[in-house]
């Protein structure tokens, strides 16, 4: 750890808690780098397709079912359950796959026409760019008359009236949320906080030092944009200081919860999911349907109690917080939320297609080459060799090239044939390397994955291996 301030010249900033430099990183990172998120990660609903077919598929039964047991009611009062409105919310709508997707299917299941034409379908974002980008998915273009946009905070949805809304859906954004870590210390509950620095070799670099500290604290994005690229070269101090409690809500849900912690163990405190549940609780309906969040964390407190276990990552300069549903599922019930539900994604994933589903990636981890021994290049190799061997079992509805950019460290007869394999791939095939396939997809395409090394065992054995520590989980509110 840096620690002798006289002896940074790098020093860019003072120490602030987490949660406040994670918010002022991350707003610049999607300011600097939003369009090249793909480079850095993805998720399951950026151009894969069945997350959002399976929360169409349960948003049709639910409704289905709700109107079916209240018809005898609203008969004796003389409504008309097919001229009420349906309004669905997503926060942070990415690039409006995940809209897209849910609303061709939702359309393709209600043959009668009694859900989908009622649907308002509302994408929220802080960033216009972002909004403008997910309005423009071509597979949205059917379904404009029924998409709004809302520019502007989770922490109040302006226009959107209280108890007016039927759904809403969270999809990888409560991790980039405002986060603390907390930990007993004694007597007190300390948290972390952080002050960042600039790597020596960025240092060197940068000859107008002052303008720099004065671009990155004011978040100039103009003047930012004229240095050097920086979100690499950033280097954290860490300190642990007395909770100002003022400034964090919850406090004697966190202090119960904080009980069953032991002494010096630090674990996430996600303001921002604890915001975003609070306007849930505003804006849902009575007899809402609900809110569905889907990220990675744990609820278990034997995980939550592991001082080894990963709190954050940073990609590309972006802090990323695992998700600690089990505080979360306690300020659910303090906020006054009576059914809450958390199971892993690809459970309510198979459900809803009635099969067992596993991601991609878990596939080729199960591949005998897999991990570090593989050069970047080989790895990239493996994937479009598996994506290939699964192209004849799986059919995507919608038509799209799978976007694949090749490194550059690869030999030029390696280039031209993995090249030659990326076009050769169907427009209706594997849609990202971020997708789910199913238990059946993957035996009609045995033999072919056979060829290229899996053993048949060890895939099925991943297929029926039970959630990890940490998971991409599903937490389900009303």
């Amino acid at each position: 750890m840096l620690q002798d301030a006289d002896a940074l010249p790098q020093l860019i900033g003072e120490y602030k808690p987490l949660d406040q430099w994670q918010t002022h990183l991350n707003q610049m990172f999607y300011r600097l780098r939003g369009s090249q998120l793909r480079s850095y990660y993805q998720t399951f609903a950026s151009a894969d397709f069945r997350l959002a077919h399976a929360l169409a598929a349960d948003y049709y039964d639910r409704v289905t079912k709700r109107e079916k047991a209240s018809g005898a009611r609203r008969l004796a009062s003389n409504e008309n359950a097919s001229e009420s409105p349906l309004t669905v919310v997503e926060l942070g709508p990415g690039n409006g796959n995940l809209a897209a997707c849910f609303l061709s299917h939702l359309k393709m299941l209600d043959r009668q026409g009694a859900i989908y034409p009622r649907v308002r379908y509302v994408m929220v974002d802080w960033e216009q760019p972002v909004l403008d980008g997910a309005l423009a998915h071509p597979d949205l273009v059917a379904h404009r008359d029924r998409v709004d946009s809302h520019c502007g905070s989770i922490e109040h949805l302006a226009g959107l009236a209280e108890r007016s809304v039927d759904r809403i859906f969270c999809n990888e954004l409560w991790n980039d949320l405002p986060t603390k870590l907390f930990a007993k210390h004694g007597g007190d509950i300390e948290e972390e906080y952080i002050r960042p620095n600039v790597s020596e070799f960025l240092h060197a670099q940068i000859q107008d030092w002052s303008g720099f500290v004065r671009a990155f604290q004011g978040q100039d994005l103009e003047a930012i944009k004229t240095f050097p690229p920086f979100l690499d070269e950033l280097v954290w101090e860490k300190e642990y200081r007395k909770v100002e409690w003022k400034d964090v809500p919850y406090r004697k849900t966190i202090v119960e919860f904080l009980q069953a912690i032991d002494q010096e163990v630090l674990v996430p405190v996600n303001l921002g999911a604890f915001t975003t549940l609070k306007e849930a609780k505003r804006l849902l309906a009575p007899d809402a349907v609900g809110l569905s969040v889907f990220d990675a964390g744990t609820g278990d407190m034997k995980v939550l109690n592991d001082p080894e276990k990963p709190c954050y990552g940073q990609f590309g300069g972006q802090y990323s917080f695992m998700i600690n549903f089990a505080l979360v599922e306690a300020v659910a019930k303090h906020l006054g939320f009576k059914q809450i539900n958390l199971e892993a994604q690809r459970e309510f994933v198979g459900r809803s297609l009635n099969t067992n589903v596993m991601t991609l990636m878990d596939l080729l981890a199960t591949h005998p080459s897999a991990g570090p021994r593989l050069q970047p290049w080989e790895q990239d190799r493996l994937v479009l060799k598996t994506i290939r061997a699964l192209d004849e079992t799986f059919e995507s509805p919608y038509r799209h090239r799978l976007v694949f950019p090749l490194g550059t460290n690869i030999p030029p007869e390696e280039r031209e044939a993995l090249g030659a394999i990326l076009r050769s791939l169907k427009e209706t095939g594997i849609p990202d390397t971020v997708a789910y396939v199913t238990e059946e997809e993957l035996t009609r395409a045995q033999r072919d994955l056979e060829d290229i090394g899996y053993d048949p065992d060890a895939m099925m054995m991943a297929m029926s291996a039970p959630p990890s520590p940490i998971e991409y989980c599903h937490f389900d509110c009303r």
